[in-house]
């Protein structure tokens, strides 16, 4: 590595279309020359369809690269990190290169969570730059039934039905997106009966409203309905509201990650997770804001600890 470098190797890599097509919030050439001091090799390739980004962060390790940074949503991100994880799997021992996103999407719950709302210019030199840069190694989501990886998390019920009514709400743009999905899906929704095992153990056999299982403590980028998460302690956390309780006041207090205490909640860590409709209905379904929705009635939820190595901040909140 050259002396100065971070990195002698790195891959770039956009999505163009990543909320709604807001090139001037970031753009390739941009983030091409704020890494040029710190990477040898740059390479900037643009997303071209569905799946395009996973591919390419898996030739990224097959190449040897020692960075890839992703400039999209957390769709985007998702499948970079799915790309990198698999590598890592299929490539046993393989020196996976390090992740860091620029938001660029309509929620950036992954960047949130990692650097709060801070500007991309800063965060970026931050990682890149200096004694104190710091790689740190994510615990990832696994979905068993559909072999999918997620960073933030997989989530039923309410969680999923705001992700499509978000997907139908074209004309809102941001956050303000999901705060409209969330009114519109609350007003409607019923709650389902459900089954929840974690490590083995009923931890509730009755009606449910949503569910949460994963390592980020934001989901839709503002709902903070994990605050006890922490990305690399080996663990996921599971969020559920059962039938009983109040849907509405519980998601205004998501937004401090107040709930956890209260009536209805269910809150627990654990590795092998099991969700489960009782009544042999599909299961709504999503992670990492991709729809998942199928005939399944059950989903199970795996743990892959230590598995992504991602640049962040020098210290830990």
């Amino acid at each position: 590595m050259q002396p100065g470098r971070w990195a002698d190797s790195g891959v770039l890599i956009t999505n163009p279309l990543a909320g709604a097509g807001r090139v001037d919030l970031v753009d390739a050439g941009t983030l091409a020359r704020s890494c040029a001091e710190l990477v040898g090799d740059l390479t900037v390739i643009g997303t071209r369809y569905r799946g395009h980004a996973e591919e390419i962060a898996v030739k990224a390790v097959a190449d040897g690269a020692d960075l890839v940074v992703v400039a999209g949503g957390d769709g985007t991100t998702r499948e970079v990190a799915s790309g990198l994880v698999r590598a890592g799997v299929e490539r046993s021992g393989a020196l996976l290169p390090a992740l860091f996103c620029v938001p660029v999407g309509t929620a950036n719950s992954f960047y949130r969570e990692i650097w709060s709302d801070r500007p991309w210019r800063q965060t970026l030199a931050e990682a890149l730059s200096g004694p104190a840069r710091r790689v740190r190694h994510i615990d990832v989501a696994h979905i068993q039934e559909s072999d999918t990886y997620a960073l933030l998390g997989t989530g039923t019920g309410v969680v999923a039905e705001v992700l499509a009514a978000a997907n139908r709400l074209t004309e809102l743009a941001g956050r303000d997106r999901y705060r409209q999905a969330v009114a519109r899906v609350v007003a409607a929704h019923r709650p389902y009966p459900a089954r929840i095992t974690v490590d083995g153990e009923v931890v509730h056999d009755g009606t449910v409203q949503l569910t949460n299982i994963g390592g980020g403590r934001y989901r839709a980028g503002q709902f903070k309905l994990m605050p006890r998460s922490v990305l690399d302690d080996g663990l996921l956390d599971l969020c559920a509201f059962d039938g009983t309780c109040d849907l509405i006041e519980l998601l205004n207090l998501t937004r401090e990650g107040q709930h956890v205490e209260r009536p209805g909640v269910i809150y627990t860590r654990g590795r092998h997770f099991v969700v489960e409709r009782t009544d042999g209905a599909p299961l709504s379904l999503e992670y990492d804001g991709e729809m998942a929705t199928g005939e399944r009635s059950r989903c199970t939820v795996g743990l892959r600890a230590g598995v992504l190595p991602f640049l962040a901040p020098p210290h830990r909140a």
